[in-house]
């Protein structure tokens, strides 16, 4: 495990990010996670990078912000924090973003002060978001498992055995084998996504429409000029990065105005730090109308409350059935791992996969279809 641990935390340094020499890596972790970000790190400053920045979190200290802060806390955020989103990824920079919260870290806190702490941090990290959502710098999202929401995932087993088989499912999710080359495993994995991005990209769809047994009927317009992303990608000056490790999917951006119908998810969600389960969204003419939840339904209004766009679609996601995340059987409490078992959809933000997207204005890519938010919100809608 500890030779396999090393060899992953290399390929998210080396394949996921492509850290160059000279180039700064914010890593962002839980503080349980400190000795993965640290071996992380020294990896870094193998290949090169000029400076390792941290950029930590705790779920307990966060709850109790949510729980016992003066009100008003909520509706701004520190200069100090705009200033480092913003400033550090101005220029020659790479960012791993480590997932490991407790997904029930915030349960039980009021829907309206996480609303209005996301729709404060969206507008004050605004320039650092258009860089992640345009591939401005090489970014990746990727795990480690920390005990509460490896308790979640295996509440049978002790703290430390959840761990120990969390860390061995992440592993084989990333295609970490035993004895293998880690990183030529990811690259024949990113070309079979290509594979799939091609053909789907010669069809060029019009629509989409989503049936399945529990109800879901939906109709996606795609905007003209549209394309499908997967696997690999490459920010502006051309350096190849993979945003997501694990990843299955084939994405594209949905007409903002195009979705109509109803669509039920197939797996929980974790959004702001609580779980929301068997929910159902109504769209009409791209908007959602209506929301339906059994657990979880301030959750989700407040959610697609943020801001305007939050409550239109902004990325459509396929993904096959038969993947080692799906074929695990597990259901991780994690969308980097859940949305990878299963087609998927986001509300919120859209990446710019249309034909010269990526070198539009806001205003631009809304006058060609695609919708704008603070938000980006995946949830599964995916069965068999």
């Amino acid at each position: 495990m500890k030779n396999r641990i090393e060899d992953y935390a290399r390929m998210l340094i080396e394949t996921g990010l492509n850290v160059e020499k000279g180039t700064n890596l914010v890593i962002s972790c839980p503080v349980e996670c400190a000795p993965f970000a640290r071996l992380c790190a020294e990896k870094a400053y193998d290949r090169g990078c000029r400076e390792v920045i941290m950029n930590w979190s705790d779920d307990a200290l966060t709850r109790m912000k949510y729980l016992r802060a003066e009100n008003d806390v909520f509706d701004s955020v520190h200069p100090w924090v705009s200033d480092f989103y913003n400033k550090v990824t101005e220029k020659n920079c790479a960012w791993l973003a480590i997932h490991a919260s407790d997904p029930e870290a915030l349960s039980g806190v009021d829907p309206d002060r996480i609303r209005r702490a996301t729709a404060a941090s969206g507008e004050a990290i605004k320039p650092f978001r258009e860089r992640q959502m345009t591939n401005f710098y090489p970014w990746c999202v990727a795990s480690a498992p920390g005990k509460a929401w490896a308790k979640k995932v295996f509440p049978g087993l002790s703290e430390e055995d959840a761990k120990e088989k969390l860390w061995g499912l992440i592993l084989d999710c990333s295609r970490v084998y035993e004895g293998a080359d880690a990183a030529k495993e990811w690259e024949k994995h990113m070309l079979t996504l290509k594979e799939r991005v091609s053909k789907l990209n010669e069809l060029s769809f019009r629509s989409l429409h989503y049936v399945n047994s529990i109800g879901t009927d939906l109709t996606i317009e795609l905007p003209e000029g549209h394309f499908w992303e997967g696997g690999d990608e490459k920010t502006a000056d051309g350096r190849k990065f993979s945003a997501n490790i694990p990843t299955e999917e084939v994405f594209t951006a949905p007409k903002r105005y195009g979705v109509n119908g109803v669509v039920f998810a197939t797996k929980p969600l974790v959004v702001n730090g609580s779980v929301a389960e068997n929910f159902s969204f109504t769209f009409k003419d791209g908007k959602i109308v209506d929301i339906k939840a059994e657990k979880g339904l301030e959750l989700l209004k407040a959610a697609v409350a943020v801001d305007e766009g939050a409550a239109y679609l902004g990325e459509v996601a396929l993904v096959p059935y038969d993947s080692p995340i799906s074929n695990s059987g597990v259901l991780f409490y994690n969308t980097l791992f859940d949305e990878n078992a299963s087609c998927h959809l986001a509300f919120g933000d859209s990446y710019p996969c249309i034909e010269g997207g990526a070198g539009m204005t806001e205003e631009e890519r809304t006058a060609h279809g695609l919708n704008h938010s603070i938000m980006h919100e995946d949830f599964m809608v995916g069965s068999r």
